[in-house]
Formats: structure tokens, sequence, C-alpha cells
């Protein structure tokens, strides 16, 4: 983040990213035709150009160097890697065709180079997306979009296979109820507007809600009011329903938990899920959702589940706690390991927005600076830095990816964008990024 620079004007950050290309979940996470919340990446490159910090993509930490080699070359590490792996279902059937992870098929349309072969089977009408987010708002909004909604940042291939797509029913289901919803109301309303689509809610999951929530934090009652008003209202007429014989439809499911994936007669594809009905004990946030023995099946030819992101351990020598998925810690210190830090939803947990998650990073920085004035980190001693990391590397023939590289990758992508009347065509195979800045 920035915070350090505007408070010491003597420190010196080097990023190392993993991927050739910088700005992780704002450029492989935001949904494309979300163009205005990438805007930070302005903040981040103007950080970027500074003197005093430096990027070195292409570098895998925990594999290309390890995090103790880094500690032996800099006063104060910070690991703000992310959560890359998603929650499971853990239900027979999870892996037939036809299912997806979230996670991968955000990644796939969002040019993710591990994630650019998925190839989704878009041939069905009907979706089955599992969760309650705002990544399971995202993705049901790409599947029903309008083609010209999405002529951003899409890649070209997503883009080709959307337009093919025959999907236009989508099911969003969560296995508790419209008050424990994790999706935010700016998400939920542009789902509601969405031109050529019709909301579909029961008006039966929200008699009574308003009372519910009459005491309940601003934000939550005002989503709740948003569901109500949209599950009581008469379908709207929309110009382009007429034209539509069958217009789009999406809705939210709730109450209900998925219990297997059931396949067709041939064994190999998704036909539908199973899903047990749930009551809920405990109110507001905290509910819980128990089985009632009653089951029901949903048809559906696409499943995704989008059931929370998960970080994963990056280096032996870091503590982390399996069951949280969070490198202990506290206000960003790693526990028992003076000089390193942590932020992000790797010390938090994969929730929150990118203001959270920003605020978050300046509390780690905040911790930094204490123990750099409390004498916890000893600058007597000169480091190295790049200098020493830089020689593991090339011994190791690792060639990192610096900024300005970065910047000819990123005028490419831009260039073949005009071209297609889009702002950017992103490069989807590293190597082609690699061979393109001469590596």
């Amino acid at each position: 983040s920035e915070q350090p620079d505007r408070h010491h004007d003597l420190a010196q950050v080097d990023i190392y990213e993993k991927l050739p290309v910088p700005f992780g979940l704002v450029r492989f996470g935001v949904a494309p035709d979300h163009p205005e919340v990438k805007n930070v990446i302005n903040t981040f490159t103007h950080t970027a150009r500074s003197d005093r910090c430096a990027y070195y993509g292409n570098v895998t930490v925990g594999r290309d160097v390890t995090v103790g080699e880094l500690q032996q070359a800099y006063h104060a590490v910070v690991l703000s890697y992310g959560a890359e792996d998603n929650r499971v279902l853990g239900i027979p059937g999870e892996n037939l065709s036809g299912v997806y992870s979230a996670r991968a098929f955000v990644g796939w349309y969002n040019g993710l180079p591990e994630n650019r072969d998925l190839k989704p089977d878009l041939s069905c009408e009907t979706a089955l997306i599992v969760g309650h987010g705002n990544v399971a708002l995202d993705i049901a909004r790409i599947l029903l979009s309008p083609l010209d909604f999405l002529r951003t940042d899409i890649t070209d291939c997503s883009l080709a296979a959307l337009a093919c797509s025959k999907v236009k029913r989508v099911w969003l289901a969560g296995r508790r109820g419209p008050l424990q919803v994790a999706f935010t109301i700016k998400e939920l309303r542009e789902m509601i507007n969405l031109p050529g689509t019709q909301p579909v809610l029961n008006p039966a999951d929200f008699t009574g809600l308003e009372n519910a929530v009459k005491d309940a934090p601003r934000p939550r009652k005002r989503l709740t009011e948003l569901m109500v008003k949209t599950a009581l209202e008469k379908p709207r007429e929309k110009a382009a329903m007429v034209q539509a014989a069958i217009p789009r439809l999406w809705g939210l499911k709730f109450q209900r938990s998925p219990q297997e994936v059931l396949p067709t007669p041939d064994g190999t594809r998704v036909r539908g899920v199973r899903m047990a009905l749930t009551r809920l004990e405990g109110l507001g946030e905290s509910a819980k959702a128990v089985p009632t023995g009653d089951v029901e099946e949903l048809e559906c030819g696409l499943v995704l589940s989008s059931i929370g992101y998960r970080s994963l351990p990056l280096d032996p020598a870091v503590p982390f706690d399996t069951q949280h998925g969070v490198i202990p810690n506290s206000s960003g210190r790693v526990m028992g390991v003076p000089g390193l830090y942590c932020s992000g939803w790797v010390k938090r947990g994969p929730v929150g927005v990118i203001i959270t998650t920003m605020n978050d990073s300046f509390d780690t920085a905040q911790s930094v600076l204490e123990d750099l004035q409390g004498g916890v980190l000893d600058v007597s001693v000169s480091r190295e830095g790049f200098g020493a990391v830089g020689s593991i590397l090339h011994s190791r023939g690792i060639r990192p990816v610096s900024f300005s590289d970065w910047e000819k990758i990123d005028a490419a992508e831009v260039a073949r964008g005009k071209a297609a009347g889009k702002p950017r065509e992103k490069i989807v195979d590293p190597q082609e990024m690699l061979q393109l800045i001469g590596h």
C-alpha cells in the first residue's frame, strides 16, 4: 500500500508477484462490467512508479525464493498473497462435468492464466449457483447480461462462449434465509435492473421481514427492503420483454443446502442437484441452517459453487491456521515471527471488498511503522534487498518482470483491445507475455 511512503521517507519497498502482471484480484476478480471499480489501479501505478518502490513479477515466493531468504534480505516482509483456492461443497457428484467453482469461472472470464482452458459448457437452459454473495451475483449477471454490457476487458474467448450460451434461467441457492445473504445492495440493485431479465422472488419467503429488520443496521435493513419490494411488486413489462418470447429469469432460493449433484443416465454430466431443505436456528447473522429431513431436486445442466475463497499455506517457515485459512497474527504481525507481517485475505479471511482490504493493509503498515520506531526491527544493520534476492533468482534460472516490462504488456493489451473496440484485450498466456518483453 501507499501508506508507508507517506510516513517514512527512507522506506524502500519491493513487491514480489507470482504472475508476470500486477494487480491481483483487481485485474482477475473484479467483474469486467465494473470497470470503474478498477480505478484503484491508477493509485497502485502511481505508487509503483515511485523511486522507492520496485516490482518483481513472475516470482513465486515459497518456490523460486523462500520466505526465509526474503527475511534475510529485508528488515520486514509482508505477506499479502490472498486466497488462491476455494472452499468445496464436499458432496457426491461435485466432480461431474458441468460443475465448476465460482473461482475458476471468474478466472476464466477475467483471463486468469490458470483458468484459460476451462471451456465451461453453457449449452443448457438452467444454471444453479450455490451461494448468496457478491461473486454469485457477478456470475449470474455475466451469464444473463446483454452482450453489449460485456464488451469491456472480458476475454475474447469468454465473450464468444457467452454469445453462444443457451442459459436463460439462473437460480442462486443458499442454505440460510433472506436475512443472512452476504451480497450488498449495489450488486442486488444492478441485478434487479438488468435489461431483458426478470427477477423471480417468492413473496412467501419475505412475509413479515420488514418487521424483523426494523432494528437491524441500516445496510441490512435497506437490502432486505429492496428484496421485499422486488418480491411483492407485479412483474414489470419491460420493452425488451415484449420482443423476447421467453425472458431470461433469475431468482433466489433460500434454506436449500446441496446434498448431491445428480448425474445424467450415462453418469458423465450434471442433470440436477438434490437439496436438503433447512430450518434456521438462532437469529440474524449467526443463525445456523439445520436440515429438516425433506429434500427437493432442481434440474440444471450447469452448477457453480460460490461458497467462499480459501487461502493456502505458502512456505513451511510461516505459521498457518488451516482451520480458519489464515496466518495467525495480531494487527498484521505474524505470531511468533518478528519482522514478518501479513495483510488482506490471508490475514483476515476472504471477506470484504477493495476498500476493506485497503484499510486492512493500512493497519498492517501502521504495525510495521510502530515496530520500526519501537526498535523491534533492527535497521542499524543494512539489508541487501533485491541485491541478494536477484542473485538467488538468477542462480535458479528465474527472470523477474519489472514494472516497465508490465507497462509494455499493458500497452500491447490496450492496442489489441482498441482493434476490437474494447478498452483492452488481456493476454492470457504467461509465455506470450514473457515473449512480448523479450524474456
